[in-house]
């Protein structure tokens, strides 16, 4: 079982940063895929950034490439995104979720654990 919990959305004018925090159970203890994903009003949930715990691997979507930054912190048990250079069509629910392996860590179907979301608000 993999228990998420994510933090540090808020609102934002657009060229500023925000950094989100995803605490997870297990993550330090086994190999698993984990990834930020988003959805908007409107649109499909889809990924933006991943990353494989076991090697730390990552993945982002072309849209944010550049401007994110996915990361893990071991000795706290947590997934953070850097998101700079924010834009208002990155306002979107944004949610941390898991997947046993195989997996990869960009696939939204693939996921068997997520968390409640955290809500991001750029501005213009």
């Amino acid at each position: 079982q993999v228990q998420l919990v994510e933090s540090g959305g808020g609102s934002v004018q657009a060229g500023g940063s925000l950094r989100l925090s995803c605490a997870a159970s297990q993550y330090t203890y086994r190999r698993i895929c984990m990834g930020w994903f988003r959805q908007a009003p409107g649109k499909e949930r889809e990924g933006v950034a991943g990353i494989y715990t076991g090697s730390g691997n990552t993945y982002y979507a072309d849209s944010v490439k550049g401007r994110f930054t996915i990361s893990q912190d071991n000795t706290k048990n947590t997934l953070y995104l850097q998101m700079n250079s924010l834009k208002p069509e990155d306002t979107a629910m944004y949610y941390c979720a898991a997947a046993l392996p195989p997996c990869r860590p960009d696939y939204v179907s693939g996921m068997n654990y997520w968390g409640k979301g955290t809500l991001v608000t750029i501005s213009s």
